[in-house]
C-alpha cells in the first residue's frame, strides 16, 4: 500500500511572497487534494541574516485569502511540527553527528578571507574533492589540532563530501531522469557552528525525512540541488523514503527574456505579490492582487494555468475542478510568460460570474472610502448593471459613482456635442413627462418616453444624450431608463432641473 501523500510548501520568510512562489503553493495544494493527502507549511528560516519580520504572517494571510488552506503548520499545529526550522535546531544536530561519524561530511575551519584568496588563486574555484585537500579542515589537520580550534570557539562549518565522478540520477516527474556527474558539485556547507543553525540542504532533507514528506514541488532553481539532496538521502540510508521530485519551470517576463521581477510588475502596472507588503525598513509599499482589486478565485484559476493546462480549450475552473483535473506531470519544461492582460480577463470572467451579492460586499470598502453609505439591496442593484464594464474591484466607483452622488460638473466635450440650444425646453418638458409617471420602472419609462419623442418629432439621439448628460455627467453608463428607475423618480427630476439652470449652450 503506498503511504498517504504528503507535500509541503516551505518558503523562507525573507520578504513577501512572489507570485511565483504563489504558484508552487497551488500546484503542491492541488496534487495534495487530487490524492487525499496533507497540504503543510513549513517556515525554512535558518538563514536569520536574511529573516524580515511579517514575512511568516504575510505568506500565510496571503494563502488563506487565494482558499490553499494548511493541514499541518506553523500556524495549525500537527503531529510533525515544530514547523518553523528555527525551532528545530537541537534536531539538526543529531545528524550533522551522524554524517561526520560516517565519514560522509568533515569540519571546515576555513576563513572568509582564505576562501577569497583561493578564488583569486585557482579559477573557477569549487571546494570539492580537487581542493578539499590544500583547505583547513578535519582532513587536513589531526583530531588534536581540530578538537582544539573547536575548544577554543574557533568558528566552523561543516560539508558534505561529495565523491567525484558518480553519475547522480534524478527521476522528476516532470523533467524525466535528469543525470549530473557528481564532479560538478561543490561540498555543500551543511551546518555553521557561529549561529547553530543548518543550511537550507541539510535542513530540508531532514525535515522532508522526519515530516514523511512524499513529493517534493518546487521551482526549477532547485534542480542543481536535487542530485546533492539524492547523495544525502543515500549517506543517511534513506534512500527507500526518498520523496519524489518535480521541478516547475519559471514564471517569465511579459515582455522580453528571464525570469518575472518586481522591476518588470513596477514597470508594465501589474502586481507580483499576492497582496500589498510595506517593507519594515525602507517603508516602500509594493501593490498586492487583493488590493488592486482581484477576486482569490480568479488569482488561483489564472496562476494554476501558467505552466499547466487540461488538454483541452476549457479556461474558467472553480478550485474544485482545478484539483480533478490537475496531472504534475503535464506541467511544462519551459517556462511561461507572465500575461498580466490575460489575469485581468480572468477577473473580468469571475466578476460577471459572481453573484450581485458577492460583489456588492468587496464594493461596499470602496463606497465607504467614498464617504457613501448605502443601503446593501441598492448597491446590488447598481452592482448588476455596471459589473460587466469592469475588470478590476476599483473600477466599479468610476463606472456607478452617479448612481450615489449626482453630477457637480459637466464633462465638457460631451456638452458642446450634445448640448443643443433647444435642449433646455426639450429637457423641462421632458421632466414634467417623467413627473406625471406612477410606474417609474425601467420598461414603463421607456415605453412612455419614447412615445413622447415620437409624437413631439424629436430626435431620439439628440433627447437621450443630453438626458444621459444631465442625469449622469458625461456620457458613459449603463441602459438610461435603468439608470432612472434605480435612482428614482425624485432624485431623476432634481438632476434634470440642474442640468437645465446649470449647462450653458455653446454654439
Amino acid at each position: 500500500m503506498s503511504p498517504k501523500v504528503r507535500v509541503r510548501f516551505a518558503p523562507s520568510p525573507t520578504g513577501p511572497l512572489h507570485i511565483g512562489g504563489v504558484r508552487t503553493a497551488l500546484y503542491n495544494y492541488l496534487f495534495a487534494k487530487q490524492h487525499g493527502g496533507d497540504f503543510i507549511l513549513r517556515i525554512e528560516d535558518t538563514d536569520s541574516q536574511r529573516f524580515v519580520p511579517g514575512a511568516e504572517e504575510y505568506i500565510i494571510e496571503a494563502l488563506t485569502w487565494l482558499g490553499l488552506n494548511f493541514d499541518e503548520g506553523t500556524h495549525v499545529g500537527g503531529a510533525y511540527g515544530p514547523y518553523r526550522q528555527s525551532d528545530r535546531k537541537d534536531i539538526y544536530r543529531k545528524y550533522v553527528d551522524q554524517l561526520l561519524e560516517k565519514g560522509a561530511a568533515y569540519i571546515a575551519f576555513d576563513t572568509p578571507e582564505e576562501l577569497e584568496q583561493k578564488r583569486q588563486e585557482v579559477e573557477n574555484f569549487q571546494y570539492d574533492a580537487s581542493t578539499r585537500n590544500q583547505m583547513r579542515n578535519s582532513l587536513t589537520l589531526s583530531n588534536d589540532e581540530v578538537q582544539s580550534l573547536i575548544a577554543n570557539g574557533t568558528n566552523y562549518v561543516v560539508r558534505f563530501k561529495i565523491e567525484p565522478n558518480e553519475d547522480v540520477a534524478v527521476n522528476d516527474l516532470i523533467r524525466g531522469k535528469v543525470v549530473i556527474n557528481s564532479s560538478e558539485l561543490d561540498d555543500k556547507v551543511l551546518y555553521k557552528s557561529a549561529d547553530k543553525l543548518p543550511t537550507y540542504h541539510l535542513a530540508n532533507i531532514v525535515d522532508d525525512h522526519l515530516m514523511e514528506i512524499t513529493h517534493v514541488i518546487r521551482g526549477e532553481e532547485w534542480l542543481p540541488s536535487a542530485p546533492l539532496h539524492v547523495l544525502l538521502y543515500r549517506a543517511f540510508g534513506w534512500a527507500d523514503t526518498m520523496p519524489q521530485f518535480s521541478h516547475l519551470s519559471l514564471l517569465l517576463k511579459p515582455d522580453g527574456k528571464g525570469k518575472l521581477s518586481k522591476r518588470d510588475g513596477d514597470r508594465l502596472g501589474f502586481p507580483v505579490f499576492p497582496l500589498e507588503w510595506k517593507d519594515p525598513k525602507s517603508g516602500e509599499i509594493s501593490s498586492g492582487y487583493r488590493e488592486s482589486g482581484y477576486l482569490p478565485e480568479a488569482v488561483v484559476n489564472f496562476l494554476a494555468l501558467l505552466g499547466w493546462n487540461p488538454g483541452n480549450d476549457q479556461e474558467l475552473m472553480s478550485i474544485d475542478e482545478l484539483i480533478k483535473v490537475f496531472n504534475i506531470e503535464k506541467c511544462s519544461r519551459s517556462g511561461a510568460k507572465f500575461d498580466f492582460e490575460k489575469g485581468k480577463w480572468f477577473n473580468h470572467q469571475y466578476i460577471q460570474s459572481a453573484s450581485n451579492e458577492v460583489i456588492a460586499r468587496y464594493f461596499e470598502k470602496y463606497l465607504l472610502q467614498e464617504g457613501i453609505h448605502s443601503q446593501p439591496d441598492y448597491v446590488e442593484k447598481v452592482v448588476g448593471l455596471v459589473k460587466e464594464r469592469v475588470s478590476l474591484l476599483p473600477e466599479l466607483w468610476g463606472q456607478s459613482s452617479f448612481f450615489f452622488v449626482a453630477p457637480s460638473a459637466y464633462d465638457e466635450k460631451t456638452v458642446k456635442k450634445r448640448w443643443k440650444e433647444e435642449t433646455p425646453a426639450q429637457l423641462t418638458e421632458l421632466g414634467e413627462v417623467l413627473s406625471g409617471i406612477s410606474d417609474f420602472s425601467s420598461e414603463n419609462q421607456e415605453t412612455i418616453v419614447k412615445k413622447w419623442i415620437e409624437d413631439k418629432g424629436y430626435h431620439l439621439g439628440n433627447i437621450m444624450n443630453a438626458f444621459r448628460l444631465a442625469i449622469v455627467g458625461e456620457s458613459k453608463g449603463p441602459h438610461m431608463f435603468d439608470i432612472t428607475a434605480t435612482i428614482g423618480k425624485e432624485e431623476t427630476l432634481s438632476r434634470l432641473k440642474t442640468a437645465v439652470s446649470t449647462i450653458e449652450y455653446k454654439a
